[in-house]
């Protein structure tokens, strides 16, 4: 790949592979975490809980990044507390596009990860909470199991979404070459200079095996978590 692209598109894939990783794996805890008590919990707010979750999906990604350059910028209130107590600054940062990206695909985590929980019959964490296992045990000894390739499937999501996130991203950290610039945005910037069109038109290239190959992967893991559940 770093035969056919230049310093500066091989930079913006890296960063994006880069924000990627870190995106996914960052969120995936909270993602089964939240993803489980959508599926399994019954408490007051479940449905707010449930729509600000899936918020990112129907707002404009704009208007995520500027709620989060509000909330997380030097100026925000999360922003002076980071800044100030921990020394960390995430508006016009790479770590910033972490976030950016992380956000505009929790949805498509989380959704992932419930369908798999939802699909988990609850007598069998039934069975052996009656065991006199605590709940903790049940999910990693059981439910934990059985979900694996939803979470798979929704990692595999979230980082292919991160991989093309843009509105948010460029809203919140900027599309400064060498420090923000990912992907969609170097892509963004090569179109709007004379003779951009092959470099864009290469990272479009990889846009699309990328995002090709994660909803190949997810669907395959859709149907082989569909096949264990029918073959209990």
């Amino acid at each position: 790949m770093a035969d056919w692209l230049s310093p500066e598109e091989w930079q913006a894939v890296a960063l994006s592979l880069r924000v990627a990783v870190w995106s996914t794996l960052l969120s995936l805890p909270f993602g089964i975490a939240i993803a489980y008590a959508l599926a399994r919990g019954r408490f007051p707010g479940k449905q707010l809980l449930n729509g600000l979750v899936h918020l990112p999906l129907i707002l404009p990604p704009v208007v995520t990044g500027y709620l989060l350059l509000l909330t997380f910028g030097r100026k925000g209130a999360m922003g002076q507390v980071l800044d100030q107590w921990f020394g960390i600054v995430l508006a016009f940062r790479w770590t910033g596009a972490v976030l950016a990206a992380a956000v505009m695909a929790f949805p498509l985590m989380v959704r992932a990860i419930r369908l798999a929980i939802e699909a988990v019959d609850p007598k069998l964490e039934q069975a052996a909470a009656t065991l006199g296992a605590p709940r903790p045990w049940v999910f990693v000894t059981v439910t934990l199991p059985l979900i694996l390739p939803g979470i798979i499937a929704g990692a595999i999501l979230a980082f292919a979404k991160a991989m093309g996130e843009f509105g948010a991203t460029i809203t919140f950290v900027s599309n400064i070459p060498g420090q923000t610039q990912t992907l969609p945005s170097a892509i963004y910037a090569f179109l709007q200079v004379p003779g951009g069109e092959a470099p864009a038109l290469r990272l479009v290239a990889i846009a699309v095996a990328v995002a090709m190959t994660a909803l190949l992967a997810s669907e395959w893991l859709a149907r082989a978590m569909a096949r264990r559940v029918a073959g209990r």
